[in-house]
């Protein structure tokens, strides 16, 4: 199993950097015993200014072959964070890789989200892709613990 974050933009050094790093580290450790393999994070980035077309175009060269594919979307399913442990829990137990894509400024093209196996929002309002990178993370390394039966989800 593999497990990928496709997403719009170059995460500059500062807090997002930080905690995006730190999360992915901490899913490491905890993964590692579950059967979760360390996360590979690929950023694109359009310089030529082509839109959603042109970052979905990226996005989709990132995506490796047979992954299941998980767009971040506003309008996407809002799961529990058991759900969601549960459904990476699936994908490992099946074997099968998972990328999860993140867009741009200006969200995701359309022909791109309707490729998705997945579509999830972090909830009804809308959220900076930078941001969206330190939550999904944050939830990755969540699903780890549950999975984990850690104490860290105290729900």
């Amino acid at each position: 199993m593999r497990i990928d974050i496709a997403a719009v933009g170059r995460l500059r050094k500062g807090p997002e950097a930080a905690m995006v790093a730190d999360y992915l580290d901490r899913f490491a450790k905890t993964g590692r015993s579950l059967g979760l393999p360390p996360i590979t994070l690929h950023e694109v980035e359009d310089k030529r200014g082509g839109g959603m077309a042109a970052e979905a175009e990226l996005l989709a060269r990132a995506v490796p072959p047979g992954a299941a594919l998980v767009m971040m979307d506003e309008r996407g399913e809002q799961p529990t964070s058991p759900d969601f442990a549960r459904r990476l829990a699936g994908w490992r137990d099946g074997a099968r890789d998972v990328c999860f894509v993140i867009g741009g400024a200006d969200g995701l093209d359309p022909a791109l989200r309707a490729r998705a196996d997945w579509q999830i929002s972090l909830g009804r309002m809308v959220w900076p892709h930078m941001l969206v990178r330190v939550m999904l993370a944050e939830q990755l390394y969540r699903a780890a613990t549950i999975l984990a039966g850690l104490p860290y989800h105290r729900a």
